[in-house]
């Protein structure tokens, strides 16, 4: 949507001027008209190169859920609460987006079907969301369970991130060290020992040649491991039988592995329990949140479920012909089902795995730290003996 710096008239006589978005002359002329202005003139205004719309961030999206439940629990019309919430807004592709929903609501489209139109930014999770809030009248409280739905993925997705970095840091650091000692450190304290003489025991002559290989092909350590990073990337982006295995491998992972797992199928329970409640069937709830565990394995088999529901198979069945859920999860599913009180087993499966998650976090952080601190001490005692211990012995040597 583009911005036009327009000169018009009031049916007054009066000449203003002034700057708004549409998507042509022809639809900046009809905005004006409803307003009781005619355009004079009409230029659009060219965005420079040099500035980047801002993108559409998930806590855009929470601010524009919380905005929506609370205008239309006010009352306030549809329309009107979306211009609301675009007039403070700066220029951004949020704003566009907004304007082209107006735009296509008043153009006779629902808010789903506009919200549709903009897969890109929306998830179909939403879509079938605030098409049941259109049914049922109820559009505020629905996006009252989307606001706390996509809190919690951004709390979830923080911690996610708070696991993986903290040892992606201590890695680099730890890697720096190690660069540092075997570039500059090692080479200067082994041509001391070489100049002593004396023999050499086999823990030094192998840091000697560590030292050697970093000297002569630092760019390759420096490279390498960049390179594997973009490579593995590039590769699961344009590959999808690999990225199949690593997703499927990836949660088997030694520590991180597990707690992933539980992340993924935390997102899968929320979502689901979220749509079951607001009267989406089953089959419609499993097809829709394979889209959002964003992990391929995960949603081969969430598929797998989705067709033996499609058969016939009883929820529970379907669920622990899987290797995804444990026994206590399975029996919470089983026990609804019987009692006719699926919906409130899914969301006690939700809230056992958000518990679930946020303690193993807590263990795995809790078990870095030593073990990076481990790892580097090992690193350094195995420089300090090979360094050190030579010289000690060639002082021995000397005092004898």
């Amino acid at each position: 949507m583009a911005s036009y710096a327009y000169k018009a008239v009031r049916n007054d006589g009066k000449i203003i001027k002034g700057t708004l978005e549409a998507l042509n002359v022809h639809d900046l002329e009809s905005k004006l008209e409803r307003t009781g202005c005619e355009v004079i003139t009409a230029k659009e205004k060219v965005r420079s190169s040099f500035f980047v719309q801002k993108k559409i961030t998930r806590r855009d999206l929470i601010d524009y859920l919380v905005h929506m439940e609370q205008m239309l629990g006010a009352g306030v019309p549809l329309i009107e609460s979306l211009e609301d919430f675009r007039e403070g807004l700066e220029a951004s592709q949020l704003k566009d987006v907004m304007s082209s929903l107006i735009d296509k609501i008043e153009s006779g489209q629902t808010l789903s079907e506009s919200m549709a139109a903009e897969g890109n930014v929306f998830t179909s999770l939403m879509i079938e969301l605030v098409k049941v809030g259109e049914v049922s009248g109820q559009l505020a409280s629905m996006f009252g369970e989307m606001k706390d739905a996509l809190k919690w993925q951004d709390e979830l997705i923080a911690q996610t991130k708070k696991l993986l970095m903290y040892p992606l840091f201590v890695g680099v650091v730890v890697f720096g060290v190690l660069c540092f000692m075997m570039i500059y450190l090692v080479p200067q304290m082994t041509g001391f020992i070489i100049e002593m003489g004396g023999e050499l025991p086999f823990h030094t002559k192998l840091l000697m040649s560590v030292s050697d290989f970093f000297v002569e092909f630092w760019y390759l350590v420096l490279l390498t491991p960049i390179m594997i990073f973009l490579g593995v990337k590039y590769l699961l982006n344009h590959n999808e039988k690999i990225k199949l295995v690593f997703d499927k491998y990836i949660l088997h992972l030694l520590g991180i592995g597990p707690v992933l797992k539980k992340i993924i199928l935390a997102r899968f329970a929320t979502n689901f329990a979220l749509l079951y409640r607001s009267g989406i069937g089953v089959l419609d709830g499993l097809k829709i949140t394979q889209g959002v565990v964003n992990n391929q394995y995960v949603e081969k088999e969430i598929n797998y479920i989705y067709g033996l529901v499609t058969e016939g198979s009883a929820i529970s069945d379907a669920f622990a012909r899987t290797n995804l859920f444990p026994q206590l999860v399975l029996r919470m599913i089983r026990v609804g089902e019987q009692t006719g009180g699926l919906d409130k087993a899914l969301v006690n499966v939700s809230y056992f795995y958000n518990r679930d998650v946020k303690d193993s976090i807590d263990k795995v952080q809790s078990m870095i730290e030593p073990v990076m601190t481990v790892t580097l001490g090992l690193l350094l005692g195995w420089v300090m003996l090979s360094v050190l211990g030579p010289i000690y012995d060639l002082i021995g040597g000397l005092q004898l």
